[in-house]
């Protein structure tokens, strides 16, 4: 990725769609309006100071288009139908997708979270008003890429020999190898080289459950033919690796996962973003999103 200075936040970005303003009133207990935004700015400020990505001034860390992927009605259903499923959120941010996961029903004791920062937690627990009693999810910070992190091993074939750990007393991803039932990843892959999103998928491959089910799920960046974005709308100057529906199910179907042992879904869609374009004046850009689910067969 080549970064430019971060360009100064605007409070003229901020908005919620209906579903997303009911979500972080009910989550957060404020219901007036300007409230509400005062507070979701005031993390914004703290959040960019300590990381300046375009998802953080552009507010789609605050999106819930989760609920529009396929791998997020699947995973509610393994709430349901696999008992002690585990779901693992990746790259969790400021942990809108976790909470949502757990506001729509996910077993709250068997949700883990990971980034590499444990400052977003923090900003987390401040944007949702929690605390690690209130919101007892176990977060992992670490590199994935790093060993003691997460070590890359093929996908388990079989039930693995380690038993179920307990959650609350993680500290890596690498005893949950074998157990994840549900892992989401969002604009996650697309911040890495080729070479580096492939070593991602194995390692994610090898946290999953061999599970009949089992599924990985997420969004990032897309684009009809695999190759560079250049972010022009944030106006970070990004450039970022990007795959199309195609390259991306052959990446799990063949080259990470046996050929014909997973079920790859993946569209290419396209999601709203608001861009200034004058002093007062914003638009609305198109942004290449690829929404996708990897399920094990």
């Amino acid at each position: 990725m080549d970064g430019k200075a971060p360009l100064p936040l605007e409070e003229k970005l901020y908005y919620l769609t209906p579903d997303e303003k009911e979500f972080f009133v009910k989550t957060t207990g404020i219901s007036d309006d300007e409230e509400l935004k005062k507070h979701i700015l005031a993390v914004q400020k703290k959040a960019y100071t300590s990381f300046p990505y375009p998802c953080i001034r552009l507010f789609t860390y605050l999106r819930l288009t989760v609920t529009e992927l396929e791998g997020y009605r699947k995973l509610l259903k393994l709430a349901d139908d696999r008992a002690g499923a585990i779901f693992v959120d990746i790259g969790c941010g400021l942990t809108n997708v976790t909470r949502k996961a757990v506001f729509d029903g996910f077993p709250v004791q068997n949700v883990v979270a990971s980034d590499l920062n444990a400052q977003f937690w923090e900003f987390g627990h401040e944007l949702f008003r929690t605390t690690p009693e209130t919101f007892p999810v176990p977060f992992i910070p670490g590199d994935i890429f790093s060993a003691k992190h997460l070590t890359q091993v093929p996908p388990f074939t079989h039930p693995p020999t380690e038993p179920r750990p307990d959650l609350t007393t993680l500290i890596s991803l690498n005893s949950l190898r074998g157990h994840a039932s549900a892992i989401h990843a969002a604009a996650f892959f697309h911040l890495f080289s080729e070479e580096k999103q492939v070593e991602l998928a194995c390692k994610f491959a090898g946290l999953l459950s061999p599970e009949p089910g089992s599924i990985m799920f997420g969004d990032q960046i897309g684009l009809p033919e695999q190759g560079w974005f250049e972010d022009r709308i944030s106006g970070s100057g990004w450039k970022l690796f990007s795959h199309s529906p195609e390259s991306w199910k052959a990446l799990w179907d063949g080259m990470v996962f046996p050929k014909g042992t997973v079920e790859v879904h993946a569209v290419l869609s396209e999601v709203p973003v608001r861009e200034k374009v004058r002093l007062d004046g914003f638009k609305e850009k198109m942004l290449p999103i690829l929404q996708w689910c990897v399920t094990r067969l």
